[in-house]
């Protein structure tokens, strides 16, 4: 029987880098009822982002079974996972953690791949943080999925709004909130004062500008050398993440006359313990600003750069957490606007509201669960509807699938890797050197030939 018939839930996460797969893996665990018992199989998208095992154990999920697959072999996994209704292999929900187009090429796959199937898995995606760019394209290529979860109030209109502007069923849009918000309120300053400064792999991406924030780092921490101040690092060099980073904090830091004051460091690690003994938090734009905001401690999002949306801060218009190193050098402490946070479904202040405008952090996800619960007990499901079809996105939906191997019906391409063949010893070492290849190319070669471009 299936897992949802004994107390349970299966679930399926395909995710392409080392985020997504944080997000899908903690959505997941979110999702099961309480008390319920959860069946966890992780699936990686083979790719150039596809996470190391330090990464994977960074995260902290302990999935029952993760392997690396190609979206092919995904999608036989699936079909062949849902042959039979009362299997008990089948599973209950399938989280698709993907870039945009890696999910609408899943949906059209998985739609061919259980066609005349009544019932099938619940198909849930979503975002691994703030939307602040490409809204439209990037909600359009997960239309389709049976939940398109929001992770805040002000997330849910605006995706309904995109939805039902262009005509397309904006019932699957669910309000949750970031499933990896948490830890121990922030209850005062620590011994050291600690300032951490949380980058991004591609936000600013030039030299000029990231040697810039590095160097107002390194002057904080001469200015105040009764503090410690932390350059909180995504990922150790030759790792990638989400975004390609071509030009690592590390490497740039190495670099820097005089070298590094004794009270400066650099850290890794998870983001919710490095946050433990966090006074203060800085960053451009990243995610780290809500999970710092949920647990009340001062954070602030840089304007050095200007308030930009190819920075990402414009989001925090609004927030009161937005000031410069020149203010944060002469003592200035931020008070976030409650409203704002609320509006972003974070609990700081314990002012965190769901859409019914009751609850709080703990029960972001109760709306989810119950919706889950409802399609999963259902005796059968109508097949995946995407907005993009060959009708709709004629010049633009073949492309998408065919980067996935995958036809305008979304079935494999001919010519398309064998979905079923085992990568051996030889194959496993000339893939890890194909992608060391890559990132060297990307953080090496890329910059150079950009320098001499612009000579």
């Amino acid at each position: 029987m299936p897992a949802s018939a004994t107390n349970g839930l299966r679930v399926a996460v395909l995710a392409d880098s080392d985020t997504r797969w944080k997000w899908g893996s903690l959505t997941a665990t979110r999702l099961a009822p309480e008390n319920a018992d959860i069946r966890l199989d992780g699936f990686l998208l083979r790719g150039r982002a596809t996470p190391t095992a330090r990464q994977l154990q960074e995260v902290g999920v302990r999935p029952d079974s993760l392997r690396e697959v190609t979206g092919l072999e995904f999608l036989r996994t699936m079909k062949e996972a849902t042959k039979e209704d009362t299997d008990e292999d089948a599973y209950d929900v399938v989280v698709l953690s993907l870039v945009g187009g890696g999910v609408q090429a899943m949906l059209h796959g998985l739609r061919r791949a259980w066609a005349g199937r009544t019932k099938r898995p619940v198909v849930v995606t979503g975002y691994v943080g703030v939307v602040y760019e490409k809204l439209a394209d990037g909600l359009l290529l997960r239309h389709g999925a049976d939940l398109v979860l929001a992770n805040s109030r002000q997330d849910a209109d605006r995706f309904r709004a995109v939805y039902e502007g262009v005509g397309a069923d904006a019932s699957s849009v669910t309000e949750v909130a970031l499933p990896f918000l948490g830890g121990s309120p922030y209850t005062g300053t620590q011994d050291p004062y600690t300032v951490v400064f949380a980058v991004q792999p591609s936000v600013p991406d030039n030299r000029k500008d990231r040697t810039y924030l590095l160097n107002r780092l390194v002057q904080h921490a001469r200015l105040h050398p009764d503090r410690q101040v932390l350059l909180k690092l995504r990922s150790k060099p030759g790792e990638h993440t989400t975004h390609i980073e071509e030009l690592p904090y590390q490497k740039l830091a190495e670099k820097l006359p005089g070298g590094l004051p004794a009270n400066f460091r650099l850290s890794y690690g998870n983001m919710g313990e490095v946050l433990d003994t966090t006074d203060l938090l800085v960053t451009v734009s990243s995610t780290a600003a809500l999970e710092s905001l949920h647990r009340r401690i001062p954070t602030v999002v840089l304007t050095d750069l200007g308030i930009r949306e190819t920075l990402g801060n414009h989001h925090f218009v609004g927030s009161g957490c937005l000031a410069s190193w020149d203010q944060l050098d002469a003592g200035y402490e931020p008070a976030p606007d409650p409203e704002w946070v609320a509006r972003q479904g974070v609990a700081a202040g314990g002012t965190s509201r769901t859409t019914s405008g009751q609850g709080s952090y703990a029960s972001a996800f109760d709306a989810a669960r119950t919706r889950i619960a409802k399609l999963v007990a259902a005796p059968e499901l109508p097949p995946l509807a995407p907005y993009y079809t060959p009708v709709t996105a004629p010049g633009y939906l073949p492309g998408i699938l065919a980067r996935h191997h995958l036809g305008p019906d979304g079935t494999p391409l001919p010519g398309a890797p064998a979905a079923d063949r085992q990568a051996g010893p030889v194959r496993q070492i000339v893939r890890r050197a194909a992608r060391g290849a890559y990132r060297h190319g990307v953080q090496r070669v890329a910059p150079v030939i950009r320098r001499m471009g612009e000579l």
